[in-house]
């Protein structure tokens, strides 16, 4: 790889930008493709089919052979709300390969016995996410049932643009929950991102199956859109 390109697609990486190396197979040419070019480019909607795939691939377009290499950011779980479920959630998320963090002022709830190896931020959620510098890598689920964490949690994660936004709660503490998020300034356009009752509606009961059911949703929106369907 040239110096030039190696520099400019560590430049993305440290931004937290997604860029893909283009390497024609032919004659070994390569260039670099970010990710806010991926439509202005000659293989935009195969290049934009791989980042949503999360893939590195082999390729043909118009006669030609290309190996399409992807460097994204690492994915991030913000979890509100140290709770069973999260107990099962972190770790699932973990072995995804997820950075995970839950955010949790009830200090006999987030600890280190409760959640090993978890990164925990014990503090009220305008103190704590402000330092876990959200973006569209990230998702964000609040498990707490109680507004003063869930909702300016929620009010953040929105406002950062994470690719997935969800809250425990029935359909009817999500009414109120979207009545409490509007008053206080959040459009209708905003408060429709945020999946609830949070998870893919397999019939979730008990705290391992709804951190499933979660992990599950979270999945179909990073690999297939936010307008996929199970």
């Amino acid at each position: 790889m040239r110096l030039d390109l190696l520099s400019s697609l560590n430049a993305e990486r440290a931004a937290r930008r997604a860029a893909i190396v283009v390497t024609n197979m032919g004659d070994g040419r390569q260039r670099l493709v970010r990710e806010r070019d991926i439509g202005s480019d000659a293989l935009a909607d195969v290049l934009a089919a791989q980042l949503q795939a999360g893939k590195s691939a082999r390729i043909e377009s118009m006669g030609q052979e290309y190996f399409v290499e992807l460097h994204v950011p690492a994915a991030v779980m913000v979890i509100a709300g140290a709770v069973h479920v999260s107990q099962i959630l972190a770790p699932v998320a973990r072995m995804l390969d997820y950075r995970v963090a839950i955010v949790d002022p009830r200090t006999a709830f987030a600890t280190a016995e409760r959640f090993p190896g978890i990164r925990l931020l014990a503090e009220w959620p305008d103190q704590a996410m402000p330092k876990l510098k959200l973006d569209r890598w990230t998702a964000f689920v609040a498990l707490t049932h109680d507004p003063r964490i869930d909702d300016p949690a929620l009010a953040a994660a929105l406002a950062a643009g994470c690719f997935y936004v969800g809250a425990l709660g029935s359909r009817k503490t999500h009414t109120e929950r979207t009545k409490r998020l509007a008053a206080s300034g959040l459009s209708a356009d905003a408060l429709a991102r945020i999946h609830a009752p949070v998870g893919l509606a397999v019939g979730a009961a008990t705290p391992g199956e709804i951190a499933i059911a979660i992990m599950a949703e979270i999945t179909l929106r990073r690999r297939l859109g936010p307008e996929a369907r199970p």
